[in-house]
């Protein structure tokens, strides 16, 4: 028997196996990417195909999936997911501002191996111009320490290094890696068992994405779930049997297949400035673009009336230690690895070397998370995630009164799981801009 709104411990692909045929809603979830993170075993290989094959069978016809995964092993995912019968639909990119760089230097490394001592060089300087020594915690720039200071044993590390060896000097700023600075999100769907979308829909309650209700504000914020501040002026006109048609604003804009987190969203308003769309309002119709419609030239008039940075165009998520550790005040830390490298990497601290109680290593921000299940489950229906970790799918599911089921392998996280939902009431955080 499926017992909803539950986390079930246990191997995800026996666990799946028990629930009922075209059961379940949507899949909304974060596997491992198969990138051998910190030397993890869990981390070692995509979810195997036989995984999407469980979901595929317990998901009604026509029910969507969205499941992240990394650039470098996107492919071997988005594959897997198709080879287990689901029709790839899109890829919503997720770019963020907070990905720590993996990459070897290389001139330092040709030092080491030579065994010479690299002198002390100038004092390392963020992003923003503030010096290493001078930084604070609660800076509110957009930057945070740990993006360029790593905690414990590394904290000391403020300054360059100097090549010491001719070779290591010719090799100077050559590494291997890119910044991490997006995540893939394959949008996939069960195929059809009807004739139509609609005939589907009305049958099994899936076939469709929440467009309505996943529209963005024209500043960028969720349009649907209250404390909205952005203008509805104007109208954004499209075209339709040849004429210009207007549509309401007030709406929000139509949900893309790119989020942005605050940051990215922050550094691309740096980029674009204000933005002013439109001018249809000024009855100037030679300010116009000409579009062809039907072997005539029209003034299409395809801008919106608004102006701000472009982000506006784009849902924000952030996520902070408040989302990440609400209802685990006495919740035991656990014993920390040895290495304070691997305390900051695997999430048993903070930048500032704090403990965390969720020391779970990929947190993601509940307002991403929320945004991604209200997008392809309806009201009240039932959403899975297959790999919950500490929860956080199923905290939005929860504050987008949406039935839920984890499944997670490891007892610490599903205790951690239950304590953070636990602690969400969708009574008193109604607005996905709470986290503003």
């Amino acid at each position: 028997m499926m017992e909803l709104n539950k986390i079930y411990q246990g191997n995800n692909l026996e666990v799946l196996k028990t629930f009922p045929d075209n059961s379940i809603d949507s899949f909304v979830t974060d596997p491992p990417y198969g990138l051998k993170f910190m030397g993890k075993h869990w981390d070692y290989d995509i979810p195997k195909v036989s995984v999407f094959e469980e979901m595929y069978r317990t998901i009604k016809p026509g029910g969507y999936i969205l499941i992240a995964c990394g650039t470098r092993t996107q492919h071997r995912m988005a594959v897997n997911i198709e080879d287990a019968g689901f029709e790839i639909r899109d890829v919503i990119s997720w770019l963020y501002g907070s990905g720590f760089p993996k990459s070897l230097d290389i001139s330092k490394a040709i030092d080491k191996q030579a065994g010479a001592q690299r002198e002390q060089g100038s004092e390392k300087v963020s992003p923003d111009g503030i010096p290493m020594s001078k930084r604070t915690p609660n800076s509110k720039d957009g930057y945070h320490p740990s993006h360029n200071v790593m905690s414990g044993a590394t904290k000391h590390n403020i300054y360059n290094s100097l090549p010491s060896t001719d070779a290591a000097k010719q090799w100077e700023g050559w590494g291997t890696a890119l910044k991490p600075a997006q995540e893939f999100w394959t949008l996939a769907r069960k195929p059809l068992s009807e004739n139509t979308v609609a005939e589907n829909v009305l049958k099994h309650g899936t076939g469709g994405i929440n467009i309505d209700g996943c529209r963005i504000d024209l500043n960028g914020i969720d349009k649907t779930s209250g404390g909205c501040k952005g203008s509805t002026k104007g109208s954004t006109y499209v075209w339709s049997n040849g004429n210009a048609v207007s549509e309401d604003n007030s709406k929000g804009r139509f949900p893309s297949n790119v989020i942005l987190d605050e940051f990215m969203g922050k550094e691309l308003d740096k980029q674009t400035g204000i933005l002013t769309s439109g001018g249809g309002d000024k009855g100037n119709k030679s300010d116009g673009i000409g579009m062809f419609k039907n072997g005539k030239e029209f003034n299409s008039e395809i801008f919106t009336q608004n102006e701000g940075g472009a982000s506006r165009f784009f849902y924000c998520p952030k996520a902070d230690n408040f989302q990440r550790n609400k209802g685990l005040k006495d919740f035991d830390k656990g014993e920390p690895p040895a290495s304070a490298r691997s305390k900051a990497a695997e999430g048993r601290e903070n930048a500032l070397g704090n403990p965390r109680a969720n020391h779970h290593p990929t947190v993601k921000p509940i307002d991403l998370m929320r945004y991604l299940v209200k997008l392809i489950t309806p009201k009240g229906g039932l959403t899975c995630d297959p790999f919950c970790g500490s929860g956080t799918t199923l905290i939005g599911a929860k504050l987008e009164l949406i039935n839920f089921i984890g499944i997670e392998r490891e007892k610490e996280y599903c205790e951690i799981s239950e304590a953070r939902i636990e602690a969400w009431n969708p009574d008193k955080y109604k607005s996905q801009t709470l986290f503003k």
